[in-house]
């Protein structure tokens, strides 16, 4: 069990914590947390964060996409036949 002092230390680096975190990223809502507002911070709740940028697809990601539903790929069961896949993408020609 924490003593009071431990309390004490660990509230203090959450609230400077909660303050830099304040400074640098914009709330989206209000925080309906109890703790945080009895700490003083009501508008820290949902902090916003920037979507990552989503990668290319590669060339295999590109043949696998339009080649899946292709009877010719497929099992009886439904699944993809990834091995006569890739044999089929090894042989295609590249532009």
């Amino acid at each position: 069990m924490p003593t009071k002092r431990e309390r004490e230390y660990y509230s203090m680096g959450y609230r400077d914590a909660m303050n830099n975190m304040s400074m640098r990223v914009q709330p989206k809502e209000t925080s309906k947390d109890p703790y945080l507002q009895a700490l003083g911070y009501e508008g820290v709740g949902g902090l916003y964060k920037a979507p990552k940028p989503k990668r290319k697809l590669s060339a295999w990601n590109k043949f696998v996409k339009a080649n899946s539903r292709k009877k010719e790929f497929r099992y009886r069961d439904g699944k993809l036949n990834l091995k006569k896949m890739g044999v089929a993408f090894r042989r295609k020609k590249r532009r």
